[in-house]
C-alpha cells in the first residue's frame, strides 16, 4: 500500500503569505496537489503535514471537496525533515511504500505519481527530477562569474519521492540531531543507498513567488480544455 505525506507546514516567507491557500484555477493550491494524489490509483491513504493554526482550514477544504483519500491532517515542525518524520509517524500498519511530496506543487499529475511509484517498487526509491537546461554559473559574493558548470547529466530534484517504507523509516532514525536533510533523497543518500530518478519533462514547479501563482493557474486551465489530458 503506497502513503502519500503532503507537506504543508512552510511559513511561506519568500512569498509573504500563505500560498497554499491561494485560489488557482477555482481551487486552492493545496485543493489541486491533494486532488492529484487523490485520483492516483496506486495511493491509498493521504497524511497532510500542517502548521497548527492550519489544521481546521485543510479539513474544511478536504471536506468541501469531498477527498476520501485523507486520513489525517497533523501538526508538523520547524523544519521540513520534521513535519516528514511527524508524517512516518502517524502511517498505517500496512504501509508498505511512502511518497513525500511538497505541497507547493499544485501542477502534479497522477501520472507522473503513478511513473514514480512504478520505479520505487524496482528500486526502493525514486524520485522525479528534471534536467537542468540552463546555462550555470559559479559566481563569487560580488556577483562576478568564477567559473562554468557543466549540466551534463544534472538534474533539479521534484517531488513526488517515494520509498520503500522500512527505508525511508531508516533513512530519518539516521539523521542526527542538528543535522538538516533538505529532501527525502538526501536523507536516504546519507545510508549509502542508491536512487532512480525519474526524468521528468511536464511543469511540477514549486511555487515560490507571486508570479508563480498566474502561471500555475494558466497551466491548470490549459490542461482543463477539451482534448487536454494531464
Amino acid at each position: 500500500m503506497l502513503t502519500a505525506i503532503i507537506v504543508a507546514a512552510g511559513s511561506s516567507r519568500r512569498i509573504g503569505f500563505d500560498k497554499l491557500f491561494e485560489t488557482i484555477a477555482g481551487r486552492p493550491v493545496i485543493a489541486h496537489t491533494i486532488d492529484a494524489f487523490e485520483l492516483a490509483d496506486s495511493v491509498a491513504e493521504i497524511i497532510v503535514v500542517t502548521r497548527k493554526d492550519r489544521c481546521n482550514e485543510i479539513r474544511k477544504i478536504s471536506r468541501d471537496q469531498s477527498f476520501k483519500k485523507v486520513q489525517a491532517i497533523i501538526t508538523g515542525g520547524e523544519h521540513r525533515q520534521d513535519s516528514v518524520r511527524a508524517g512516518l509517524e502517524n502511517l498505517s500498519r500496512d504501509a508498505r511504500y511512502v511518497a513525500v511530496h511538497d505541497a507547493a506543487r499544485p501542477l502534479v499529475t497522477p501520472e507522473q505519481i503513478e511513473r514514480v511509484f512504478e520505479q520505487s517498487q524496482m528500486h526502493d526509491a525514486a524520485a522525479l527530477a528534471e534536467p537542468v537546461r540552463d546555462t550555470l554559473k559559479y559566481a563569487g559574493v560580488d556577483l562576478v562569474v568564477t567559473d562554468s558548470v557543466d549540466r551534463h547529466q544534472l538534474y533539479a530534484m521534484q517531488t513526488p519521492q517515494i520509498f520503500k517504507r522500512g527505508l525511508i523509516e531508516e533513512a530519518y532514525r539516521a539523521i542526527a540531531e542538528g543535522v538538516l536533510a533538505t529532501d527525502e533523497v538526501s536523507a536516504v543518500e546519507r545510508l549509502g543507498h542508491k536512487v532512480f530518478l525519474v526524468s521528468n519533462n511536464e511543469l511540477n514547479f514549486k511555487i515560490t513567488y507571486p508570479c508563480d501563482l498566474p502561471l500555475a493557474e494558466f497551466v491548470l486551465n490549459q490542461r482543463a480544455r477539451p482534448g487536454k489530458g494531464n
